[in-house]
């Protein structure tokens, strides 16, 4: 029995785990500490609301880059079910592999929002709906899911051009350059629609607190941005496509490699 893609599931069963714990609960941290962040400033609580807001886009950006720079060479780091979809679309990923990183995402991300829900008291997890994200009031629900389809977007291309491209730096730069774009995402898009850019980062929450309101917008942006971002690069800048080595006994789903270049997952 080939335990590659089992190891490197559990690979990104963590690091998601890791994003939802901590994305997650920074809001509600951050809420009881500062009061409502991702409401229009009223008089006088602009300052409590910045530093909120602070709190929790470099609370996800952190951990995104620690946990993408602790297990990228193991499983790619993707931790968000979008990426992955990016990866399969562009043939970087084989499907059965693709099939058990969506399988650990969502799995990570529900058990996450399950530890929340028992570690907060019931007022306070509710007045945040655990963290789940939230379409602004100023806003519909259209902009919304554009919105989150651009940040996420951005996510990926950045993805693609320091883990992907074979030119690029991944052991340096990539999980840094990966955890600011989520920062930088997460200080436009925090106060719109909360900023998830990840379905598996909505998913857990709405799933525990049985809140779907709007529920489609964190999952048709999210997929939209990323498959849009991949085939772009992928046809700008790293094409043609090479085939995919199938997941089987001896075998790791990687691409195979272009003469002088590295595999790329």
């Amino acid at each position: 029995m080939d335990l590659e893609p089992i190891r490197r599931g559990f690979a990104e069963f963590v690091g998601t785990f890791a994003l939802v714990f901590v994305g997650a609960g920074a809001i509600i941290v951050s809420v009881t500490t500062y009061g409502p962040i991702f409401q229009s400033p009223q008089a006088g609580a602009l300052s409590a609301i910045s530093f909120g807001l602070l709190a929790v886009a470099f609370a996800y950006g952190v951990t995104a880059a620690v946990m993408m720079s602790a297990v990228g060479h193991i499983s790619g780091g993707h931790f968000n079910p979008a990426v992955t979809l990016a990866f399969v679309l562009t043939r970087r990923i084989a499907p059965l592999l693709a099939l058990v990183y969506w399988l650990m995402q969502f799995a990570a991300a529900a058990a996450a929002a399950l530890l929340l829900r028992w570690i907060f008291p019931e007022d306070t997890r509710n007045a945040v709906t655990l963290g789940a994200p939230n379409v602004a009031a100023t806003i519909d629900h259209w902009k919304a899911i554009v919105i989150e389809a651009i940040l996420t977007f951005f996510l990926v291309w950045v993805f693609f051009a320091t883990a992907a491209d074979p030119r690029g730096a991944f052991k340096q730069i990539a999980g840094l350059a990966v955890g600011l774009t989520i920062v930088i995402d997460v200080l436009l898009g925090g106060p719109l629609t909360g900023a998830a850019l990840n379905p598996a980062r909505a998913f857990g929450p709405e799933l525990v607190q049985n809140h779907w309101t709007d529920a489609w917008v964190w999952y048709g942006g999210p997929f939209a941005g990323a498959a849009i971002a991949a085939l772009i690069y992928e046809f700008l800048y790293l094409s043609p496509l090479r085939p995919i080595l199938p997941v089987g006994p001896g075998e790791s789903g990687l691409v195979e490699p272009a003469p002088g270049e590295a595999a790329v997952e």
